[in-house]
C-alpha cells in the first residue's frame, strides 16, 4: 500500500494535476468564457430567472429543470465544499481561495458548454431513458472514428466514481462522526450503505426526489450557519479577503503549525480542489443534465452553470471564510478536522456538530449523485444489463471505503479526476464551434 500511495502522489503531482492540467483546464474555460463573449458572467441573472421556472418540464426527457440541476449539486456539494477547501488552505495558505473562484468563474462556461452539448447529442437507451455526458457527444459529435475516445471517459468515469463519489465521501462521513461523536467507522459506513440502497435501487427518478428536495435544505442550513458566524465577526473579513489575495501572489510564510506556501502550490491546490468542488471540466455533470425535461440545450446549459456559481462562490467560499477569519489554519490541521475546529472557535464548541451534520449530508447526497454517473458509464461501455450488478457493487464499495487511508483515497480521486478530464476537454475545444453557434441562434431567436 505504502508503495502505491507513493507512486499515485507522484503521478497525481508531476504529471495529470502538474502544470499541463492546470493549464488546460484554466485556458479551456478562458476560451470558452471569452469565445461565448462572457455570456455566462452577463447572464447570471437570467439563469437564475431559468432556474425559478424549472421545476415543471419543458420538453422530452426524464426529470425536470431544476431537479437535474439539484441531481447534478447533489454529486458536486459533498466533501470538496468541507473537506476540500480545508486541504486547499492546508497545503496552499489562504490564497488557494483566490484561485479556487478564479477557476469556478471560467468554470461556469466550461460548466454551461459541457450542459449544451450533453442535451444535444442525447439518446435514449433500450429502456427508454434519456442518456447523454461526454461520452455521448464524443460519439454523435465528433464523429464514429473518436468512438474509442467517450469509451475511454466512460471507463475513467466508471472508476473514477468510486473515488471521488463514493470512497471519499463515505471515508470523510466515517472520519468526521468518529472525531465528534466517537462512532466507529464500520457502523458509519453501515449505515450510509443502507439508507443508499433504499434509494439508488429506484434509479433516476428517485434520486431525483430526494435530490430536489434535500440539496436545496442542506445547502442553506449549511451556509446559512456559516454566513452568520462570518456576519458575527464582520469586522475581521476585510482582512481575511486582504490575506486571501496577497496569499494568492505572495505566497504565505510559515506560521504556527502551518509549514508555509509558495504562490505555484496556492495556484496548484487552489485550481485542483476547486475542480475537485464544482467539477467543471471533468464532464460529470452533464451526465445529469442529459436528462433534463428540454426542448433546447442552451437552456439547460444556463441552469448548469449556476452549479459551479453555487458549489464553489457560494458554498466554498463561507467554508473558506470561516477558516481564515478564525485562524485555525495555522494550527496545522487539515481536512474536515480544520473545518471544525475552524467553526468550533467561531462558535464557541458548537461548530463541530455543524460540520459533521453537513458532512454527512453533503456526502450522502455525493454517493447518490455519483452513482447515477457511473451507472451511465458503466451503461455505454456494457449496455442495460450492467445497471443493477453495478448499483449492488456501488452500495457495497460504501462500507469498505469509509475503513480505506484518507490521504490513499483522496490521492486516487486526484488521478482519476484528472484522467476523466482529459477526453473531455478535448471534445469541448473539437465542439466549441456548435456551442457558439447554438448560443447565438438562441438568443437570436
Amino acid at each position: 500500500m505504502q508503495t502505491l500511495t507513493e507512486f499515485l502522489s507522484w503521478l497525481s503531482g508531476n504529471v495529470l494535476w502538474g502544470a499541463p492540467m492546470l493549464f488546460a483546464l484554466s485556458v479551456t474555460g478562458i476560451f470558452l468564457t471569452l469565445g461565448l463573449k462572457l455570456i455566462t458572467l452577463r447572464k447570471i441573472p437570467y439563469a437564475f430567472g431559468l432556474l425559478a421556472r424549472g421545476r415543471k418540464a419543458d420538453g422530452s426527457g426524464d426529470i425536470p429543470p431544476f431537479s437535474a440541476l439539484m441531481t447534478a449539486m447533489s454529486a458536486t456539494v459533498g466533501t470538496g465544499n468541507i473537506a476540500g477547501v480545508a486541504t486547499a488552505v492546508a497545503m496552499g495558505g489562504p490564497g488557494a481561495l483566490f484561485w479556487m473562484w478564479c477557476i469556478a468563474l471560467v468554470g461556469m462556461a466550461t460548466k454551461y458548454s459541457e450542459a449544451v452539448l450533453a442535451v444535444r447529442f442525447r439518446e435514449q437507451d433500450a429502456e427508454g431513458r434519456f442518456v447523454g455526458g461526454p461520452m455521448y457527444y464524443i460519439k454523435n459529435g465528433m464523429g464514429a472514428r473518436w468512438g474509442w475516445l467517450g469509451a475511454l471517459f466512460a471507463l475513467f468515469g466508471l472508476l473514477a466514481g468510486f473515488g471521488i463519489g463514493n470512497t471519499v465521501q463515505s471515508n470523510s462521513v466515517a472520519d468526521a462522526l468518529l472525531a465528534a461523536y466517537a462512532i466507529d467507522k464500520p457502523i458509519t459506513g453501515a449505515i450510509l450503505a443502507i439508507i443508499a440502497a433504499l434509494v439508488l435501487l429506484g434509479g433516476i427518478k428517485r434520486i431525483a426526489q430526494v435530490a430536489s428536495k434535500l440539496v436545496p435544505a442542506m445547502a442553506l442550513l449549511y451556509v446559512g450557519t456559516g454566513l452568520a458566524f462570518v456576519l458575527w465577526h464582520l469586522d475581521q473579513v476585510p482582512a481575511a479577503f486582504a490575506t486571501i489575495i496577497d496569499s494568492a501572489f505572495n505566497g504565505t510564510s510559515a506560521i504556527g503549525g502551518f509549514a508555509g506556501a509558495t504562490v505555484m502550490a496556492a495556484i496548484r491546490f487552489g485550481i485542483a480542489r476547486g475542480v475537485f468542488s464544482n467539477e467543471a471540466g471533468l464532464g460529470s455533470a452533464p451526465i445529469a443534465h442529459a436528462a433534463a425535461q428540454t426542448h433546447d440545450p442552451v437552456r439547460q446549459g444556463f441552469v448548469a452553470m449556476l452549479g459551479t456559481f453555487l458549489d464553489t462562490l457560494v458554498i466554498c467560499t463561507i467554508t473558506g471564510l470561516v477558516i481564515v477569519i478564525s485562524g485555525a489554519w495555522t494550527l496545522g490541521a487539515t481536512g474536515a478536522e480544520l473545518t471544525q475546529k475552524s467553526f468550533d472557535l467561531l462558535s464557541h464548541g458548537y461548530g463541530a456538530h455543524i460540520v459533521a451534520l453537513g458532512l454527512t449530508l453533503f456526502a450522502f447526497t455525493t454517493i447518490l449523485g455519483w452513482s447515477y454517473y457511473s451507472e451511465r458509464c458503466a451503461e455505454y461501455l456494457f449496455g442495460t444489463r450492467s445497471i443493477m450488478p453495478f448499483r449492488i457493487l456501488w452500495i457495497l464499495a460504501i462500507p469498505a471505503g469509509s475503513m480505506l487511508s484518507l490521504n490513499f483515497v483522496w490521492l486516487l480521486a486526484d488521478v482519476l479526476n484528472a484522467m476523466m478530464a482529459i477526453p473531455n476537454l478535448i471534445a469541448l475545444l473539437a465542439l466549441s464551434p456548435l456551442v457558439f453557434k447554438l448560443t447565438r441562434e438562441y438568443f437570436h431567436k
